[in-house]
């Protein structure tokens, strides 16, 4: 199973969303003193002391992708799904920026600013690991009919 490196895509792409949900991804800094808010993908710990769940789909996102991703991983016999798979995790992935940014900067509260963090980054290098593996899967897939035509004759 390993012996692929799209298994090895797959499996990076992997420790990285979960590296991800683990990290905060972002910091709402004021403009002037005071404390900044922590953005995780679950919450934002506030200033005040409480937590906002207005980012849940950051999580959603990148929870869905975590399972889809292992099924992904173990469908090696089954190339033409396990690429599809491989389509909806980087669709997820863009999902997840697409609200990361929006939230991040274009909800930002007024005296307030958005600092990106680290981890905010393990979506994009994701998403191309997950393209590199789509493309070694469909060239497997490839040999695998040009195998067949040739067994055919």
């Amino acid at each position: 199973m390993l012996q692929r490196i799209q298994t090895v895509y797959l499996l990076l792409a992997l420790i990285l969303t979960v590296i991800c949900l683990c990290l905060p991804v972002g910091f709402f800094v004021p403009d002037g003193m005071g404390v900044s808010a922590v953005m995780n993908n679950l919450w934002v710990n506030t200033p005040n002391g409480g937590n906002d769940f207005s980012v849940w789909p950051l999580f959603a996102f990148l929870v869905v992708t975590c399972p889809v991703c292992l099924f992904s991983i173990f469908l090696y016999s089954n190339r033409p799904l396990q690429s599809r798979l491989c389509v909806l995790c980087i669709l997820l992935n863009i999902a997840w920026l697409a609200f990361y940014a929006y939230k991040g900067f274009f909800s930002v509260e007024e005296g307030m600013h958005f600092k990106m963090a680290f981890a905010a980054v393990l979506p994009v290098v994701s998403i191309i690991l997950y393209a590199l593996a789509r493309k070694g899967i469909l060239k497997d897939e490839r040999l695998v009919k040009e195998s067949e035509s040739f067994r055919i004759r």
